[in-house]
């Protein structure tokens, strides 16, 4: 299917790895005109020049900044400009008890997984509006609507999240902009890889044993995620295909969630 996306400018927060890293390779493969974003100039360069050898003749680049601060964010939107579709993907998560989070910490949080997203969107939306055309979407989790009690705090800033694409979607009524999110469920992403590859060397394990281990129970499809998976629902919705979906929020989580909707 072709997603009409050749003519498009896209820009993907968080994306020098994992499922932003994945969402920038499948919305360059459709043609699109992509800018990718992350915390070092170095690993920025190099998941650049990684998507121009998965796509030669790609056109792709880079900016360097921490969304997580309202100066560097601004710098970075003076030199992006406008933009079709804006991928809210940056976040934080980890695993810790609720009495061990101190102010800082979630503070921390909510300027990466909420105020960036607040920033980029408040300057992005109008000019799509201007146009008559655009696409937000907010990289969400099933953890927004079960929110796990060892991560409350990545749970909370990410239901304060899913919260604000849909109220940002009432604000493109009557347009061709659309505002929707994606719930991943658990992801296997280079970071999820990294952390498992270490525990299982440290308990002489297998990788795969372990990983196996760490599937939920209530997975319909038994296994974890792959970027890739959650990059191909991104990739419609970030596309002229995708008009009459607005204000959703559309589940990649393998079935983990146990509700109807």
């Amino acid at each position: 299917m072709d997603l009409e996306l050749a003519d498009k400018k896209v820009f993907v927060s968080g994306s020098t790895q994992g499922i932003g890293y994945a969402v920038a390779e499948a919305l360059l493969a459709e043609g699109a005109s992509v800018v990718i974003n992350g915390r070092s100039e170095h690993r920025v360069a190099d998941a650049v020049e990684r998507l121009r050898a998965a796509a030669p003749g790609g056109d792709v680049a880079g900016i360097v900044a921490d969304l997580a601060h309202a100066q560097q964010s601004r710098t970075l939107l003076d030199s992006l400009g406008e933009v079709d579709v804006l991928i809210n993907n940056v976040g934080l998560f980890d695993v810790a008890r609720f009495a061990d989070i101190d102010d800082d910490d979630w503070l921390r949080y909510f300027e990466t997984n909420v105020m960036s997203s607040v920033r980029l969107s408040r300057r992005l939306l109008d000019p799509m509006l201007e146009k008559g055309w655009g696409r937000i979407i907010f990289i969400g989790t099933e953890s927004a609507v079960d929110v796990p009690g060892d991560m409350i705090h990545y749970g909370a800033t990410k239901a304060a999240a899913l919260a604000l694409g849909n109220g940002l979607a009432k604000l493109t009524r009557g347009t061709g902009v659309t505002v929707n999110t994606v719930l991943g469920g658990p992801t296997y992403s280079d970071g999820v890889a990294a952390t498992v590859e270490q525990i299982a060397a440290a308990h002489a394990m297998s990788p795969d044993a372990l990983k196996s281990s760490l599937v939920r129970s209530s997975s319909l499809i038994q296994r974890f995620t792959e970027p890739a998976e959650i990059a191909n629902l991104v990739a419609f919705l970030a596309s002229p295909r995708s008009s009459a979906t607005n204000g959703a929020a559309l589940r990649a989580d393998g079935g983990v969630l146990p509700t109807i909707i």
